[in-house]
């Protein structure tokens, strides 16, 4: 099941990104072995009270402005409003309730989502309640007076966001078909794939980058089984203006990515892996989800016997921290190879779900530890006591020792590559729990 995707919108500088960060807490930051994940990451995880959901932050929006910037905000701000399925309208207590917030409240009606009224810098509630009141005006239900900065009345204002997520149709919980993920860049061509394997014309194909707005979901059957591909809106290249208002255009592929069991990344042969991949990329493998790295446009490249390991290298090199994913080089023109990418899929979908016992994963472990001695420090050795497999999708193991600080990344990736050398694991991460665990227990 897809998680609810919530957007904070408002005019500039009432406060979007003190309640984005307050809400988000220290999930922004980013795990620091995974490169290639944005720095001004606008979207997070945020769990209230064992409900989860992706947050957005827009830019603010100017309903009327001729300004190029402020223009394509209100765009940008749209687009995370068409993509959300609540909205926290969020206004400013000591600027009092203003023209364009009007304004914004009528673009929110006719979007007929869901609209949680927030009232932010309410520092003092004694103080603050009789302007809070004046926002009522709105005509768009109750002000919620919150004080974003202070973390005061956000706990309220969760509540009635989630009191709307029981309605939501939030997919396909009975839906068994595996849902497949094709993002990268614009002009790679994703939707040139997919009409490829459908052999029609379903998604626009266009050379305009971004012609695909929305996630698309396309049946395609193959060998008698049935797939779901979700074909995105690509990422756009930064540039030094458009930094700030594009930053949030990784909305769709963020939301296609967690709906998908299998992700392929598409990337173009004639450019070679860029930062935007591995940006994408990145997303992938901190969702856990199987990754399939499609590289497309293969016909148009010019080859000798080496291309395709010069290609390998460097896909490989970049995007170090995945050296599980799948490689497979094709041409959406031609449909080279694209018959084979089913075949991966299916591998990457098996991997994801499979479960090792743990008896044998005891096995490899000790067998690990006797060929490589775990680190110590100060006169203290790393104990490893038991490990066993607690997830799938991706498939999650933990790992009880005597002492988490002495479990180096190093040493459990040394674990990792046992374990894959024994059972492959293609095409998915394995994601490791380290428990501390006394001796007498």
């Amino acid at each position: 099941m897809s998680k609810p995707i919530v957007a904070i919108v408002g005019r500039p500088n009432v406060g979007k990104s003190t309640l984005f960060n307050a809400l988000a807490g220290e999930k922004i930051s980013i795990v620091k072995d995974t490169p290639g994940v944005t720095r001004d990451r606008i979207y997070a995880d945020v769990e209230w009270l064992d409900t989860k959901f992706t947050m957005i932050d827009t830019g603010g929006i100017e309903p009327e402005s001729n300004d190029i910037i402020l223009a394509q905000m209100r765009e940008q701000a749209e687009i995370a409003i068409d993509t959300a399925d609540v909205i926290i309208f969020l206004t400013d207590v000591r600027q009092g309730l203003v023209d364009s917030d009007a304004k914004v409240a009528d673009m929110l009606r006719r979007s007929h989502k869901p609209v949680v009224l927030a009232v932010n810098k309410v520092d003092n509630f004694d103080k603050f309640m009789p302007d809070v009141y004046e926002f009522y005006n709105l005509g768009i239900g109750d002000p919620y007076p919150v004080s974003a900065a202070s973390r005061l009345g956000i706990g309220d204002l969760l509540d009635q966001v989630t009191s709307y997520f029981g309605d939501l149709d939030l997919d396909d919980e009975d839906d068994e078909r595996p849902r497949i993920a094709i993002v990268g860049k614009p002009n790679v061509g994703k939707s040139s794939i997919i009409n490829k394997l459908l052999g029609e014309n379903r998604v626009i194909v266009s050379n305009i980058a971004g012609t695909t707005r929305d996630a698309i979901d396309t049946e395609i059957t193959w060998n008698g089984k049935e797939y779901i591909f979700i074909d995105t809106a690509g990422l756009r290249r930064k540039s030094r203006i458009k930094e700030e208002i594009e930053r949030y255009s990784i909305i769709r592929t963020v939301t296609a990515v967690e709906r998908a069991t299998v992700v392929v990344i598409v990337i173009d042969a004639t450019e070679g892996v860029t930062e935007q991949d591995a940006k994408i990329a990145g997303i992938a493998h901190e969702n856990g989800k199987g990754v399939i790295i499609a590289v497309n446009k293969w016909d148009a490249v010019e080859k000798d016997d080496k291309t395709i390991y010069k290609h390998t290298n460097k896909i490989r090199e970049v995007l170090a921290y995945m050296p599980y994913a799948e490689l497979i080089f094709i041409s959406a023109k031609s449909g080279q190879r694209l018959p084979k990418l089913f075949d991966l899929i299916d591998v990457v979908i098996e991997n994801n779900s499979m479960r090792v016992a743990t008896g044998v994963l005891n096995e490899i472990m000790a067998e690990a530890v006797a060929l490589q001695q775990p680190p110590s420090d100060k006169g203290k050795r790393l104990k490893l006591y038991y490990i066993t497999q607690v997830a799938v999708k991706p498939p999650t193991f933990v790992i009880f020792v005597n002492d988490k600080e002495l479990m180096h990344f190093s040493y459990t990736r040394y674990i990792e590559n046992k374990i894959r050398e024994c059972f492959g694991f293609r095409g998915t991460p394995l994601k490791f729990i380290i428990r501390e665990r006394k001796d007498s227990e």
